[in-house]
């Protein structure tokens, strides 16, 4: 039997396509799309930075987000289980944010965009001031 090209090699962990749980690749769109929305990554970094927060602390912490989008991100996130909250049955009411081991594994994991970034910022303004240069 003839060894397969490099190119043609599948390694042990990949799978061809056909055997992809479907719900993995639902969860993988859903996820690039919600963590791509600028505002999870910004509070999955502020929680990750300043540990346990109240809402109004977020807020302030993040002073271009609208209360109402706060609020739908915060509830996101939740859902996701990427965060806790926790009301304390307190006057006024008083609710705490924090980041899961799950949520801080997200942030781990996107911190990969962040090292490409800086690795790449001068080829990419390059290329994009060529492109504007046409």
């Amino acid at each position: 039997m003839a060894a397969r090209p490099q190119s043609d090699m599948i390694r042990p962990d990949e799978r061809p396509c056909e055997e992809i749980d479907p719900r993995v690749e639902a969860l993988v769109t859903e996820l690039i799309g919600r963590v791509a929305d600028k505002w999870t990554m910004i509070l999955l970094e502020i929680l990750e930075e300043h540990g346990e927060l109240r809402f109004t602390q977020i807020s302030r912490l993040v002073p271009d987000i609208s209360q109402k989008m706060l609020t739908q991100t915060l509830r996101r996130m939740e859902r996701d289980g990427m965060l806790t909250r926790k009301v304390h049955a307190v006057v006024p009411p008083r609710v705490d944010y924090a980041l899961t081991p799950l949520g801080a594994s997200l942030g781990e994991a996107f911190c990969g965009v962040w090292l490409w970034a800086e690795a790449n910022l001068e080829r990419v303004e390059r290329a994009r001031e060529d492109f504007d240069a046409r």
